[in-house]
């Protein structure tokens, strides 16, 4: 088992489960949340990669971040926009952006499939110069996940944030209320769209390089690592629920590495993947059934039990 965990496998299941951790917040945001299923993840974390790299290129690293979180919320504005002005699902309105987005980031990328930022600096080469060592790359995504999560904290606690979480759990009440439930859905999609936006801005400058189609399946892993969390940690308060969040991305990352490192072929990396991603949606269900046999078989014992007392109760009767 030593020689299948070792320290650089750790290192790197931290870095890209940190990094990948703000998919899932955004994920937490729009599901869990606002209780909408926003297919448009996987488009718009290319979308921020795309930007990200666009910018680096000219010389711009933490603009690039920046504009990356602008383009996410913008994908986030035009998804909210189709479900409260023109009556589309949230699935399809998802599914809509996320098509169209597609020729969008490769527009961005100037029509070519894959873009490399090998030539120029970006915010993990400039902390390499900081700090040394071999851990910078995980501070600057620590750093980074933990402000967005200090914030998201905030935010969801905050009379705008409990609005949106209102929105979510029981929007004809928040109608009654005269609060505007198309314009909390809105601002919930653009932060969480902004989110998924920095996750790619970060991983294109993190791997020195975009490709139009790095977000394929980005939806599931980070619903994946929500769900992974929440079993681990379950519900309560914001700071908790965020931390599950970050914690189940950090656990899904060190399972795919673990599979890649027992030389799982590079082919099967996805069966692995839905196979994961299956099990952790599962999970809380098993959990559940195993909660109610546990309960069925103690049950059945007390009734055996008692009819054992009962049957010598009536053996001594008779015996009298």
């Amino acid at each position: 088992m030593g020689s299948i965990i070792t320290l650089s496998i750790v290192q790197s299941a931290l870095e890209l489960g940190f990094i990948y951790a703000l998919v899932a917040l955004a994920l937490f945001v729009s599901f869990s949340i606002l209780n909408i299923a926003d297919l448009s993840t996987d488009g718009c974390f290319t979308l921020g990669c795309a930007v990200c790299a666009t910018v680096t290129l000219a010389g711009h690293p933490v603009l690039g971040l920046v504009a990356a979180m602008a383009a996410g919320a913008a994908s986030g504005f035009i998804t909210a926009f189709l479900q409260t002005r023109m009556g589309i699902q949230s699935i399809l309105a998802g599914i809509i952006v996320n098509t169209g987005l597609y020729t969008v980031n490769i527009a961005v990328m100037g029509f070519a499939s894959n873009m490399n930022l090998f030539a120029c600096d970006t915010v993990f080469s400039w902390a390499k110069e900081a700090i040394g060592g071999t851990w910078y790359k995980l501070i600057v995504a620590v750093v980074v996940v933990l402000l967005v999560g200090i914030f998201l904290a905030w935010f969801l606690n905050t009379r705008l944030g409990l609005s949106i979480r209102a929105t979510g759990d029981n929007p004809d009440m928040v109608r009654a209320s005269s609060i505007n439930t198309g314009l909390m859905i809105t601002i919930g999609l653009c932060v969480a769209n902004a989110l998924t936006g920095l996750s790619g801005g970060l991983l294109a400058q993190y791997q020195k390089s975009c490709d139009i189609n790095l977000g394929t399946g980005m939806v599931t892993i980070a619903l994946a690592s929500l769900i992974i969390g929440e079993s681990i940690l379950g519900r309560g308060g914001m700071p908790k629920r965020v931390l599950g969040v970050v914690l189940g991305s950090c656990l899904y990352r060190f399972v795919v590495a673990i599979a890649m490192r027992l030389n799982v072929p590079a082919e099967c990396l996805k069966l692995v993947s839905a196979l994961i991603v299956a099990f952790a949606i599962a999970l809380p269900y098993l959990k559940k059934q195993a909660a109610f046999l546990r309960q069925r078989r103690a049950a059945k014992e007390e009734n055996q039990v008692f009819l054992q007392q009962l049957a010598d109760g009536q053996k001594g009767g008779e015996e009298e």
